[in-house]
């Protein structure tokens, strides 16, 4: 077992577009803008298409931070790319896609309570889920959800919005709404009781199905209606692609569970070693429990700290560039970030403003990262609409000035930049 699944723990142990500049800042004048050095730079493909200059932007900085920087010396470290990847890397949510298909084929374990499953979840949601589901099948042995519409109902709906078939909100207490979400992090205990390599098998035949199917095809989980497909990004595959060729150590961060991340991302080259996502913690015969390892001064816990929102800022620090304790949940100085940070939602907010070179933005009008790729502070948001089924134009702005931040508390505020000032409303106009 490798070591970042290794930490093996009992329970009890456990206890406006016009605006935006059409590049990126002019870099001081390098080698690689000679026509003769440029020839033997990594390029992005010019068959794929990218909305506007984006893919010219996005050459800039790969030519300014890669091997073709000048300003990079023989003893500097290699700069970084950081990408998100549910709607990043791929179209669709493999998450969403894994569920569904563990559902479909009975691979749920029935848990001693519901309740146990979550450090927050209500007695409401755990009724609900014990009704639905019901309790002659033993615990730890499959539920048959393939079969019981209400069961799988139940359980899809807590995991997709946080509330139970009737409306009840499944999780309750208190958390920092930038470091985790409960639904989130209740999908990895969902599996709880299964080995890694059991759920990353049905990871790769959710993926199988998903990837054979035709663009646009659902799928139904118990009476929800879900995407039946997924598709990896040609021109996401490309940068990848061409960022290692000129130097860049690529990581996939994700808030989804690491063995199903793990599964996705070797496809397009990107190894454990640089796939970060939610790590349960496992028992000493090597099974997945309801912990999930910590992040900086946050200890093994029940999901206070995955990587989400100022979670993903966290693990990046924590595990790329070493900071340790409190330090990791802090933005650190330039040498110490990512110089490419790309993400299509508010989780990845934080992490993808953090990159020195760009901030890649796949528009799914999500409010907080949108204000932020509009407003473009520095000069160095690139956003571009989804590759495949794009969203529509969002007919109303953006509410940056009021409610588009993601407060710890759960509450919503206006997005300030770095000086204080706040972020004005947006108009969508990349779409």
């Amino acid at each position: 077992m490798r070591n970042r699944h290794a930490l093996a723990l009992t329970l009890a142990t456990a206890a406006t577009l016009a605006a935006v500049p059409a590049t990126l800042p002019a870099a001081a004048a390098t080698p690689a803008n000679s026509p003769a050095a440029k020839a033997h730079c990594p390029q992005l493909s010019k068959k794929l298409t990218w909305y506007g200059s984006n893919r010219d932007r996005l050459q800039q900085m790969i030519d300014e931070r890669g091997r073709c920087g000048s300003h990079r010396g023989h003893d500097q470290k290699r700069p970084v790319a950081a990408f998100d990847w549910d709607n990043t890397g791929v179209k669709n949510d493999i998450t969403d896609a894994t569920i569904a298909w563990s559902l479909h084929h009975d691979k749920i374990l029935r848990p001693a309570t519901w309740k146990s499953t979550s450090k927050w979840m209500t007695d409401e949601a755990d009724k609900a889920l014990t009704k639905a589901c019901g309790t002659k099948v033993p615990v730890g042995k499959p539920l048959p959800t393939s079969t019981d519409t209400d069961c799988a109902d139940e359980i899809f709906e807590v995991r997709e919005d946080g509330r139970t078939m009737s409306g009840a909100a499944a999780f309750a207490g208190e958390w920092d709404h930038r470091h985790t979400v409960p639904q989130y992090a209740w999908v990895p205990q969902l599996f709880a009781g299964h080995t890694v390599p059991e759920l990353e098998s049905y990871a790769a035949k959710a993926r199988k199905e998903v990837l054979a199917a035709p663009v646009g095809a659902t799928q139904t989980v118990g009476t929800h209606e879900i995407p039946g497909y997924a598709r990896y990004y040609d021109q996401q595959r490309d940068l990848i692609r061409t960022l290692k060729k000129a130097g860049f150590d690529v990581y996939i961060v994700s808030a989804g569970s690491e063995p199903v991340t793990e599964v996705w991302s070797k496809s397009v080259g990107i190894d454990r070693k640089h796939t970060i996502a939610i790590r349960s913690v496992l028992d000493r015969k090597g099974r997945i429990t309801t912990w999930n390892q910590g992040c900086g001064d946050v200890p093994v816990n029940k999901g206070e700290a995955i990587p989400y929102i100022d979670g993903k800022r966290c693990w990046i620090n924590q595990e790329i560039y070493g900071v340790k304790g409190k330090s990791a949940w802090e933005k650190q100085d330039p040498s110490h970030r990512i110089a490419l940070g790309g993400g299509d939602a508010d989780t990845d907010v934080t992490f993808v403003g953090d990159a020195t070179g760009a901030h890649l933005v796949l528009n799914r009008n999500k409010n907080e990262v949108m204000c932020r790729g509009y407003d473009n502070a520095d000069g160095r948001w690139v956003v571009n609409p989804m590759f495949i089924e794009p969203m529509k134009q969002k007919p109303d702005l953006y509410p940056c000035s009021t409610a588009a931040y993601n407060a710890p508390d759960g509450s919503k505020g206006p997005v300030l930049r770095d000086d204080g000032s706040v972020v004005p409303d947006q108009a969508d106009a990349v779409f």
